[in-house]
């Protein structure tokens, strides 16, 4: 039996639980986990779409735009570039965009960079457009905060998220577009967010600092085959936007950069992200929907969302997360084929009184986690408030969250659920899950505010989701083929 070191936390989005050693039967509990897992491993590789009695749903991520080759493409070579990591090549990327706007009606355009280091403040992009970065090309942001424009905060926030007023604009931004794709043979996008880190750290920054790649109010948005690393914050975040693809994504951070989160579908709808590989020190994959106030009234929630083959890794945070920014909602989720490892928190639910809004009809199958500190966690005690405005009796719903088909190995705590008394979590299912646990199966769940049913659960689940009121899984969220929404597991 390996000892684990305890970590003591009091914040409550990251508050680690108590360790103690267990009297388990390791090579039993080790046999049965990987029998398990073989058989996980085997539905992985050969469902490659999900099947609600016998017939496929229609969930799955479809590839239907954004990939075709634009007719027309230019080198922004042609707009005096230079790939030398230390020319300023900012309006070298504006002209080139202003330039092949011009063949938006003309079936778009092509914008290819080529091999070679190539430094940038933040630019926009423009309807019809496909950004390439070659093989070899990688796209430096600048480490002059003056090379970042300042732009007013989001409606759904009010402010901006780390400090009161506005923000920096991303590095690359689309607003009010259509028909957008960033893409490439692997190249690569570097925020060189270390003096980014360094200021939020020194409490240097008088502006909440900027994403990566940010998409706001557009629709048929494609960004595939790229690597992204070392953003200033979060690395995508398409807000209020339909129709939004990531496919073939690797995003890296250090574990000990703060709050970088990696693809953050924000207040919107029919989202896919599959086949990435995400490694950060907060959260791999979040999803949100604005903030308190603001979010209630702007009133768009995030839904239908498909995550798919994603390996995540999250330090310091969750590889899967909701909230705790939910406040115009998130529903009808589904998040399958997923390999966690090296985490704080495998899956996560984050929320607060005076949020409002709801996350609900959420479905997580086929899960294989290892070294994960806590594998489920959720809580309604999570997060701060944009300011003084807010309505403390707001309360969020959180309802008809289901989790099945989970391996886990050498996780530290099976999980922590804790909802609102005012407003309890319900209808949390359980099913088909088995985790190898190094602490005392016996304490490894803690509950309350929670109803919920469970069944094959390992270690065996707190009393609270064992609900007399659930005597059945009918309460509990599925999918059903027709039309995506609810069926009995």
């Amino acid at each position: 039996m390996i000892i684990k070191s305890e970590v003591c936390s009091s914040a409550c989005c990251f508050s680690f639980c108590s360790c103690s050693l267990t009297g388990l039967e390791e090579e039993d509990s080790e046999r049965l986990l990987m029998k398990r897992l073989v058989a996980v491993l085997l539905l992985l590789l050969l469902n490659n779409a999900v099947k609600i009695n016998g017939e496929e749903s229609d969930w799955n991520c479809k590839y239907k735009t954004g990939l075709d080759p634009r007719p027309h493409s230019v080198s922004i070579l042609e707009f005096g570039a230079v790939g030398d990591g230390k020319t300023l090549n900012t309006l070298a990327f504006q002209n080139a965009i202003f330039y092949l706007n011009s063949f938006a009606d003309k079936g778009g355009a092509q914008l290819y960079v080529p091999p070679g280091r190539w430094l940038t403040g933040s630019f926009n992009l423009t309807s019809h457009l496909t950004l390439f970065l070659a093989k070899g090309a990688v796209l430096l942001g600048s480490q002059n905060v003056s090379h970042w424009e300042l732009i007013e905060p989001l409606p759904s926030y009010g402010r901006g998220l780390e400090l009161p007023g506005g923000r920096y604009r991303s590095l690359i931004t689309g607003y009010k577009l259509t028909d957008v794709v960033i893409t490439g043979d692997n190249g690569t996008i570097d925020g060189q967010g270390s003096v980014w880190w360094e200021w939020f750290s020194s409490h240097s920054l008088n502006y909440s600092r900027p994403h990566l790649i940010e998409f706001i109010s557009s629709n048929d948005v494609v960004i595939s085959n790229l690597t992204l690393s070392n953003s200033p914050y979060w690395n995508i975040h398409p807000v209020y936007c339909s129709n939004v693809q990531v496919l073939n994504i690797t995003v890296r951070a250090p574990s000990d950069s703060p709050y970088i989160d990696g693809i953050v579908p924000d207040s919107s709808n029919n989202v896919c992200i599959e086949n990435c590989t995400i490694s950060v020190g907060h959260d791999a994959i979040v999803l949100k929907s604005g903030w308190d106030e603001y979010g209630i009234a702007y009133g768009r929630p995030t839904t239908r969302v498909h995550i798919k083959r994603v390996h995540l890794r999250a330090s310091l945070g969750s590889a899967l997360a909701f909230g705790s920014e939910m406040s115009g909602g998130i529903s009808n989720v589904y998040a399958e084929q997923l390999y966690v490892h090296d985490s704080f928190t495998g899956i996560k639910l984050k929320t607060t009184r005076g949020r409002g809004g709801y996350m609900k009809d959420i479905l997580i199958s086929d899960v294989i986690m290892e070294n994960v500190e806590k594998a489920l966690g959720a809580t309604g005690h999570c997060g701060s408030h944009p300011d003084e405005n807010f309505n403390p009796n707001a309360l969020p719903i959180v309802d008809r969250i289901t989790l099945k088909n989970v391996i886990g190995k050498n996780i530290t705590r099976a999980g922590n659920l804790s909802g609102i008394q005012e407003s309890p979590f319900t209808s949390i299912c359980l099913f088909s899950i088995s985790l190898s646990i190094t602490s005392d199966p016996s304490t490894s769940w803690a509950c309350s505010n929670i109803f919920g049913f469970s069944k094959s659960v390992f270690p065996e689940p707190c009393p609270d989701l064992q609900s007399l009121y659930l005597n059945s899984s009918s309460a509990c969220f599925s999918l059903q083929p027709s039309d995506g929404h609810s069926a009995v597991l």
